[in-house]
């Protein structure tokens, strides 16, 4: 598990890959302004924790209340990124007396259905791992190009991100299962019961070709007072490519959310 920085508590979930390790630049930047929190999701070589099938998204949540236990946090503002957005919206919506904000980044929308590509994939992916990662420049390459200038810093951070692709590999077998799991949750129920500050972070709608922007942005208007930002010139991994950026908006937030009075359990529960 990943504890580092000071300042109020944030937690910080990993995308569909499930390691916390392609999330460096963002900790790193995040953790000058707050004490930054992260993990692998459960089932991970990169995790100590089981995933066990029949508890679905709920290993998400045991992991999340597991790594407060041992720092005896109590109440903390969590951040998904991706798939992870959906662990956080969880999380907020089971323990909204323990929750000081929610922020989603780039998370599918709460009625995300899976495309035609992706059931395909869905079908074999060990044997379609190596096509799927073939593709990744096609979708993440327009936001490289656009988040950097110059040659020579855009060549840089390629590197460095496929030097840490390598060091913490992805389980294309897990991946399927995470995305599986998205179509036996009803999210826009979930999307009832969050009472906590919202802050919803996109990137440009014409660079995110891994997430609609629109479906993200969505949740603005199912949860309510939600607001959203744009991380500018960068698309489904702006906390990465932008990880200034993505510090200044979510510390910002998670400070000013810091000091708000926690109301009970029942004051928080929102009409069905």
């Amino acid at each position: 598990m990943i504890d580092v920085g000071s300042g109020p508590p944030v937690l910080l979930i990993p995308g569909v890959q499930g390691r916390g390790e392609w999330m460096g630049p963002a900790i790193d930047r995040l953790k000058e302004r707050c004490r930054v929190i992260s993990f692998s999701l459960a089932g991970d070589t990169g995790s100590t924790r089981r995933f066990d099938p029949a508890r679905g998204f709920d290993n998400y949540v045991d992991q999340i209340e597991a790594a407060l236990h041992g720092p005896g946090i109590d109440r903390i503002a969590v951040c998904g990124v991706s798939f992870g957005g959906l662990v956080a919206l969880q999380w907020a919506a089971q323990r909204p007396e323990r929750t000081q904000a929610l922020v989603l980044v780039s998370t599918p929308a709460p009625d995300f259905k899976p495309d035609c590509r992706m059931q395909w994939y869905l079908r074999a992916p060990r044997l379609l791992s190596p096509l799927f990662a073939a593709q990744s420049p096609f979708r993440l390459g327009p936001e490289i190009w656009r988040a950097f200038d110059g040659l020579g810093a855009r060549a840089r951070f390629s590197a460095a991100h496929l030097s840490c692709i390598a060091r913490a590999p992805f389980s294309p077998t897990r991946m399927a299962e995470r995305a599986r799991l998205l179509t036996e949750t009803d999210f826009v129920e979930t999307c009832r019961h969050v009472s906590a500050p919202t802050l919803i972070v996109t990137g440009e709608p014409g660079l995110d070709r891994v997430v609609p922007v629109t479906g993200t942005r969505s949740y603005a208007t199912r949860i309510g007072g939600a607001r959203h930002a744009t991380l500018e010139r960068t698309g489904h991994i702006g906390l990465i490519t932008r990880p200034d950026r993505f510090a200044d908006l979510v510390g910002q937030f998670v400070e000013d959310t810091a000091d708000q009075t926690c109301p009970s359990r029942d004051a928080l529960r929102r009409p069905a």
